[in-house]
């Protein structure tokens, strides 16, 4: 059957035109005339123009003629006749031989289309593959690029806390340059007072002495006996106040190790989740450590200033000893 992109009456229009050209009908000169329309179609339609041809070849001309034309147009047609059956034999071989070959022409051409629409299939299956697969990689994509935004919102997370973190050792670490410098201007307030009353007792022990030069060997023996107690306990202070300032020294060593520690976990974070943990881990107990050490270290000046108090008050228990103790009549 042939197919509804080319009629019929469009090959018969063809056919007219390459027989008022004296060319002889094929299926090629046929859709070139035409311009479009597949072998096949063409080809049915030139056979079935050659097969009302060939039915209609030997009927008769009108009848509507005068007799004499009519029997001299007998006799015309019966010569054109049989010069058309001579003449056209050679055609309808040539043709017959054409046909054979388009026919051929088209099984190859059938053939071809079927190889080409099972190449057609399997390329279709290997799209739909690829297309499937382009989907499983597209889905895996937006997979990724999820994973991919909340890791940066993770890290993103993870840098602020880092910088509150880091402002927040900023301010304990200004707390305690804060405290170690107030400490160590109470020490020296502290050495300072405890040198000024050291001083005043030794002028009023020299002033005492100018006046009391003439006293008793017994005062003057008791009066060195309180000096080299005074200044045992002086001695005794000040390794005291050595031992203190030891112990301050491995504060800070221990300190400044917990802020290396601090800042080695600080550099681990960005490795893994793991090394954030133990970041956070370490960094929870070097905070620890460093309120223990404030904690101890408050703890220490509170003892230490106890200690000094307790000094003070000796010392204090010692002058009024001494104001309280009789002076020899001054000899003039």
């Amino acid at each position: 059957m042939a197919r509804s992109g080319v009629q019929y009456e469009d090959v018969q229009r063809a056919i007219d035109t390459l027989l008022q050209r004296q060319e002889t009908p094929s299926v090629q000169k046929v859709r070139e005339v035409l311009g479009t329309g597949s072998f096949t179609t063409i080809s049915d339609h030139l056979r079935e123009w050659r097969a009302r041809r060939e039915a209609n070849r030997d009927l008769p001309p009108t009848q509507a003629l005068p007799e004499a034309l009519q029997s001299a147009m007998s006799e015309l047609w019966a010569s054109a006749q049989e010069s058309a059956h001579q003449a056209l034999s050679h055609y309808r071989e040539e043709a017959d031989r054409r046909v054979a070959e388009a026919q051929q022409m088209a099984g190859q051409a059938r053939r071809e289309a079927e190889d080409a629409a099972q190449r057609e299939s399997a390329l279709a299956e290997q799209l739909h593959r690829a297309q499937a697969r382009l989907e499983e990689l597209g889905a895996l994509a937006s997979r990724v690029e999820a994973e991919r935004d909340q890791a940066r919102e993770a890290e993103q997370r993870l840098r602020q806390e880092r910088e509150s973190r880091q402002a927040e050792l900023a301010q304990l670490r200004e707390r305690l340059e804060a405290r170690e410098a107030a400490h160590q201007q109470a020490q020296a307030e502290q050495a300072e007072a405890h040198r000024q009353q050291l001083a005043q007792e030794e002028q009023r022990h020299e002033a005492a002495e100018s006046r009391l030069m003439a006293l008793l060997d017994e005062a003057r023996q008791q009066r060195q006996a309180d000096d080299k107690q005074h200044r045992e306990r002086q001695q005794r202070l000040e390794a005291r106040l050595s031992r203190l300032e030891s112990q301050l020294e491995e504060q800070r060593r221990l300190a400044a190790e917990a802020e290396k520690a601090r800042l080695e976990a600080r550099q681990q974070a960005d490795e893994s989740e793991r090394q954030r943990q133990a970041e956070a881990e370490a960094r929870r107990i070097g905070e620890e450590h460093l309120e223990a050490l404030l904690d101890a270290r408050g703890s220490e000046n509170a003892a230490l200033r106890g200690q000094l108090e307790v000094l003070q008050g000796e010392l204090a228990a010692l002058q009024a000893r001494l104001a309280e103790r009789p002076l020899p009549p001054f000899v003039c």
